[in-house]
């Protein structure tokens, strides 16, 4: 798949609450086609710290409007820089990077993810409604003042919610839920994007109730395109770039004491 460098036009710098937003990116150029999984890499202007492009997972992709969205937690000084765009300003992008998920032969899907590592989410929902397929989403939070945007999500499909504390949704981490409980699962496939010991334990649990797994990572990327490999991940295969291989991995391939 071709990969580009562009300029892209903030529409909107959206603040969900003191740690997340999502930024609403609008392309000069037509969007080339872009799968759920897939990532971009961005060039953080104004952030002297921040001289190596920063990996974000494509939180949603709208043809019609010609926009993209990247849903971003602040961690660092290159994401509060990001947290900084308003609308009219310029943000570079090396697009669209990685491999994507897989198309489920079934409308038994189970979409999970935890914190900001829910971003791919909402795109895969849209496009599995797309292919007529509806799933259901397990989503994650540390307490209720980090949930958002249950509302779009259920647009696309039933939504489960759990959150640490208890405070929305079950108490618990997402692999507590009750939606785990059920025998059989009721579940042709799981696909799961988040922290490396939630996904990891998420994969566990449908290795022992029979049902396939795929895991999106979050390793850090320095380049994007598979030369400096300081994303390497350890699988079946052995060293594997999660740039190129991934991000996107069938979460059986993964040997999870080496890379998490």
């Amino acid at each position: 798949m071709k990969k580009f460098a562009h300029d892209f036009k903030v529409v909107t710098n959206n603040r969900l609450n003191t740690r997340h937003f999502v930024l609403e990116l609008q392309a000069a150029l037509p969007l080339p086609e872009i799968l759920p999984g897939q990532f971009v890499q961005v060039l953080v202007h104004n952030s002297p710290p921040t001289f190596l492009r920063r990996p974000f997972s494509i939180h949603f992709v709208d043809y019609a409007k010609n926009t993209l969205r990247l849903l971003v937690q602040v961690k660092g000084e290159g994401s509060r820089h990001m947290g900084l765009l308003q609308t009219g300003d310029n943000l570079n992008l090396v697009y669209p990077l990685g491999n994507a998920f897989s198309v489920p032969s079934s409308n038994k899907v189970l979409l999970v993810g935890g914190g900001a590592g829910v971003a791919p989410l909402m795109f895969m929902g849209d496009y599995l409604n797309r292919k007529n397929l509806r799933p259901d989403f397990l989503v994650g939070f540390r307490s209720g003042d980090e949930v958002s945007q249950i509302d779009e999500y259920s647009k696309y499909g039933k939504v489960f919610l759990s959150t640490d504390d208890g405070s929305m949704g079950e108490k618990g981490f997402v692999t507590q839920h009750s939606v785990f409980k059920q025998t059989p699962l009721p579940y042709d496939r799981i696909y799961c994007c988040g922290p490396d010991a939630m996904m990891h334990a998420v994969s566990k649990l449908a290795a022992e109730k029979g049902v396939p797994c795929e895991v999106s990572l979050e390793n850090f990327m320095a380049c994007g395109y598979g030369v400096c490999l300081c994303c390497i991940v350890q699988t079946d295969k052995g060293n594997e770039r999660t740039c190129i291989e991934g991000p996107v991995f069938d979460a059986a391939r993964l040997k999870w004491q080496s890379n998490g």
